[in-house]
């Protein structure tokens, strides 16, 4: 039985984590299985430089792996960096006998890796605040402060019910909310998404905007956010034009609020402060809870 998930934070991440290094995911409904991209996992098994090649060869050395890649190795739709994007992935039982033809020191890790992801996920769906409870134990790892951790956590569980609202709306594109987003925070900042990031320092496309926000930045960004959120549920907007316009009221009103605290603090609030020091690894680089927060990276 599929359980609805309204939890803080869905478990709908697409970047996994071996040994440190990335793997991109996406989660099928369809079967109810994680799916991993191949070029990343034969990356981190081999050490290639090029996993493109290495899969060619792999095949030729494996004739019936060869035979059989297309059912073991589906298309799916995939977030990633650059958006969605159609990628060959595999899951548990594919990658499996992929491995078979991988002579790598980091075969068994890698399966135990596989078998932990899948049993953590069948977790978080029978009791969704598992979720929450990893995500916040991956933010104190990496040296964020109790206090930002509610704020950060709170704001993706606000992210999730305006994109909720959006689709209500008949708004389903990736295109389309990152436009939407970037009107919330123009209007609430005076800068779009891409602009704010520029004024941190983020350079890396892997790197979230909100990771890096300060305690200010977060909650005008998550009253920008609600404030549209109830607006649209409130007035149903069909069309992108009516629900830019229903993003820039949003917006307006953390805009005020912004400048008023400035007013009061003698400073801007969009600060050049950013995490960087406390994620010398980047584990969090690419960590994205909701895969649509950001505008686009392309």
């Amino acid at each position: 039985m599929k359980v609805k998930q309204d939890i803080s934070v869905a478990p709908s991440n697409h970047i996994k984590l071996f040994e440190g290094r990335q793997i991109r995911s996406t989660w099928n409904e369809a079967d109810e299985q994680w799916y991993f991209v191949v070029e990343d996992v034969v990356a981190i098994l081999t050490d290639s430089a090029d996993p493109k090649q290495y899969v060619k060869r792999l095949k030729l050395r494996d004739p019936e792996l060869a035979k059989g890649w297309v059912q073991i190795v589906p298309t799916l739709i995939v977030e990633t960096e650059g958006g969605s994007q159609k990628m060959r992935v595999a899951n548990a039982k594919g990658l499996f006998r992929i491995i078979q033809s991988i002579p790598s020191r980091k075969a068994e890790p890698f399966k135990q890796w596989l078998a932990q992801v899948g049993y953590e996920r069948l977790q978080e769906i029978e009791n969704p605040e598992l979720a929450q409870e990893r995500m916040k134990a991956l933010f104190e790892a990496k040296g964020y402060p109790k206090d930002w951790i509610d704020k950060r956590l709170r704001g993706i569980a606000i992210r999730q019910n305006l994109t909720d609202a959006w689709k209500e709306n008949g708004i389903t594109e990736q295109r389309d909310y990152a436009i939407l987003t970037a009107e919330i925070s123009r209007a609430t900042f005076g800068i779009t998404p891409s602009q704010h990031k520029e004024i941190k320092g983020l350079t890396k496309k892997s790197q979230n905007l909100r990771d890096h926000m300060t305690d200010l930045e977060l909650i005008f960004t998550m009253l920008g956010e609600r404030i549209t959120t109830e607006v649209s549920q409130q007035e149903m907007p069909k069309g992108m034009n009516a629900n830019i316009q229903v993003a820039r009221r949003g917006g307006k009103v953390a805009g005020l609020a912004r400048r008023a605290a400035e007013e009061e603090l003698g400073h801007s609030v969009v600060s050049e402060q950013n995490f960087l020091n406390k994620n010398p690894n980047n584990l969090l680089e690419g960590y994205i809870p909701n895969a649509i927060e950001e505008t686009p990276k392309k």
